[in-house]
């Protein structure tokens, strides 16, 4: 199939939208995924709910992802000692 130059110059328009569209969808997704993480370290840092609680409350986060949190605070702590 040939494409005119207008063709062609409307399919990299095209696929220069859905790409910034996508960067930005991304973007959105990592700055809420952001936001759960330091919502997590809150509530793991105030030992009042276990971390199956947790993640009900944040789904986004994954217990892999809440047990290396909760390491890294335990860690922080130590050396804060």
């Amino acid at each position: 199939m040939k494409y005119s130059d207008q063709q062609r110059v409307q399919r990299i328009y095209d696929n220069d939208i859905f790409d910034e569209e996508q960067i930005m969808k991304s973007f959105a997704r990592s700055e809420r995924h952001d936001e759960a993480r330091e919502n997590a370290k809150r509530l793991i840092k105030r030992g009042k709910l276990p971390l199956d609680e947790i993640a009900i409350c944040l789904p986004s986060i994954s217990m892999r992802e809440l047990k290396e949190l909760e390491a890294e605070i335990s860690a922080e702590s130590m050396t804060e000692s």
